[in-house]
């Protein structure tokens, strides 16, 4: 991986951690995460315009990924109202890497040097470690725990379709803008089905993340799509997700969340596989 794609990645999931922080910390969390996807429509109208439209044989990948897209941010809403972001967001993106690395090996016929291997395995032990953490009443919530585990297999399907189509679709970048005006309407429909009161909301109490939110969601995963052309889809993803370290520094300074040496020592584990990352070859 290169000098690069490394910091591309690390802005990505800075950017990733920041905008899931908006989402958790707010009372209205459903109608956050509609802010968060509905935000990225301003942006993909953009890329539609200036880019020339995606390969043909890149159409059932994007059909595919704005589905997953919805289903992980569906369950996301879920799983933040059931736990506390430093218990959910470790849980769902540190078991997508390892899950990622393992069907590219199986299936995909990736190789991945020793270094690489060992790099991708600790920085998801060292992410997982956080779901041992407990509530701060002392006892444990398993039904958060379900609920991000699910969250997690959702984030390692559409990691690797979209680094797939991406790929196949000759522009990462207008890859993205079609697949996220696609989950957009997906969002949308599901919105004036379930809950049509959201719309109006949207001008007032979610305008500033619809704005902000919405904005640094779209530039982090337009990074990772653009590194899982220039990387192994398994190195980038395991990247991504350090972005624990940086929902984990928000929890704690903005949410008020606890931290103890058990999420200190875990933020020391995933340190410690981005150090091998980097050292791979």
């Amino acid at each position: 991986m290169s000098f690069l794609v490394f910091c591309a990645v690390l802005t990505a999931a800075l950017l990733h951690a920041s905008w899931n922080a908006m989402v958790k910390g707010a009372h209205d969390k459903q109608l956050n995460m509609i802010a968060v996807v509905l935000g990225h429509v301003p942006l993909a109208v953009i890329t539609i315009s200036i880019f020339p439209a995606p390969a043909p044989a890149s159409l059932p990948y994007i059909a595919a990924g704005m589905t997953l897209h919805f289903g992980y941010q569906i369950f996301l809403i879920r799983a933040y109202n059931a736990g506390d972001l430093t218990q959910v967001y470790p849980l769902a993106r540190g078991s997508a890497p390892m899950i990622v690395a393992a069907v590219s090996v199986a299936f995909l016929g990736v190789t991945l040097a020793p270094m690489e291997i060992t790099a991708v395995a600790t920085i998801g032990l060292g992410i997982l470690s956080m779901a041992l953490v407990r509530k701060q009443n002392g006892q444990r919530n398993p039904q958060a725990a379900k609920l991000a585990l699910i969250t997690g297999c959702f984030i390692a399907a559409y990691s690797l379709v979209d680094g797939t189509g991406a790929r196949i679709a000759g522009s990462p970048i207008a890859f993205y803008g079609w697949l996220a005006m696609g989950n957009a309407v997906l969002m949308a429909l599901f919105v004036a089905a379930t809950a049509p009161h959201q719309f109006r909301a949207l001008a007032t109490r979610g305008k500033r993340v619809f704005l902000i939110g919405g904005a640094a969601s779209y530039a982090a995963y337009g990074l990772v799509i653009w590194a899982f052309t220039q990387s192994p889809i398994a190195l980038v993803t395991a990247l991504r997700e350090t972005s624990i370290i940086f929902a984990l520094l928000i929890g704690v300074v903005f949410l008020k969340e606890k931290l103890d040496a058990a999420k200190i020592a875990s933020t020391a584990i995933t340190l410690i596989g981005v150090a091998l990352l980097r050292l791979a070859k």
